[in-house]
């Protein structure tokens, strides 16, 4: 399809007039209107309706650019990968994790980056472990973060560090008067859980099930902060990765160690067809660092130690 036709859908779609998107191509709005038109006809069916004198799109024209919005983006990285090379960029690196690592460990390490070489820059995409998954061989990146297991031929795998699963809840809740909260304490307990999708919910499964047991669920969520944050709200007793507890702690939330220990295994992924800058492998060298200073942080008394031991920390 003719490239100055999805352009102009795009920037119809974002700027929400004619006149927007002619401002945003530099062309006048008899221009954009004819581009329209004639995307519209190589599509086969209607892309838009007429209200009160304004273009809106239709449910087809929607779908559509869905489509035309991920295939510009992919041209777009295109033209930024062809920048980097002309300017001979050495200094950038694209990182793909999950929000809560990104509020742990991220930022102490970009902070020292940028101080040793005010020529770094960095893009964080923070995606959920589900979306790691489904977007590795599909998405350039330089450097991932993510818990085992992972399956990829796409990849290579450096460890981090070994992050225990902790108990959270209301400082109200009458197992937050205990230094640990066992799997029996929770027999019988309204539970806030991840989505049975994700690695600790079948994690905590498992260990209910090796007592005989089943969790009393009474809210789910795939998002881990989301379930830290609502059992900090007294709406039940949530089992959290470690980090996640961290990330999202608040006024009111209680965390304790959690028996039988559950182990999240924190590993760098790698990208086989990319080669590795010296950037990179310092990057690498920065959040290690940081998350063996987590794991062995000291923390109030009123908290348990929210993590574990480190894990082999040979060189990635």
């Amino acid at each position: 399809m003719n490239l100055k036709g999805l352009e102009a859908l795009r920037a119809f779609m974002e700027g929400g007039s004619i006149n927007a998107a002619a401002d945003r191509l530099g062309r006048t709005q008899p221009q954009v209107s004819r581009l329209l038109g004639a995307l519209e006809a190589e599509a086969g069916f209607p892309l838009f309706t007429r209200e009160k004198r304004r273009l809106a799109p239709t449910l087809e024209g929607r779908e559509f650019y869905a489509y035309v919005e991920r295939a510009l983006y992919s041209l777009d990285e295109v033209g930024y990968e062809a920048r980097k090379i002309h300017q001979r960029q050495r200094r950038h690196v694209r990182i793909l994790t999950a929000p809560h690592v990104t509020n742990v460990l991220l930022a102490e390490a970009i902070a020292t980056l940028t101080e040793e070489s005010p020529a770094f820059t960095a893009t964080i995409d923070a995606r959920s472990r589900l979306d790691i998954e489904l977007w590795l061989g599909h998405e350039p990146f330089d450097l991932g973060i993510t818990v085992l297991p992972l399956n990829s031929d796409v990849i290579e795998i450096a460890p981090m560090v070994t992050v225990s699963a902790v108990a959270v809840m209301h400082e109200s809740h009458p197992l937050a008067a205990r230094d640990v909260v066992t799997i029996d304490d929770l027999i019988g307990l309204p539970m806030v859980l991840n989505s049975p999708r994700t690695v600790l919910r079948q994690r905590v499964d498992a260990t209910f099930r090796k007592v005989g047991a089943e969790p009393l669920l009474r809210l789910e969520t795939p998002n881990g902060v989301v379930a830290c944050e609502l059992a900090a709200r007294g709406l039940g007793l949530a089992v959290a990765d470690g980090f996640v507890a961290r990330s999202s702690f608040q006024p009111g939330m209680a965390i304790r160690r959690f028996e039988p220990s559950i182990d999240l295994e924190y590993v760098f992924i790698f990208p086989r067809w990319r080669r590795r800058n010296p950037i990179v492998d310092r990057f690498v060298t920065l959040i290690r660092e940081a998350a063996l200073r987590a794991v062995s942080r000291d923390h109030p008394p009123t908290t348990a130690p929210l993590l574990s031991k480190p894990s082999g920390s040979g060189a990635p």
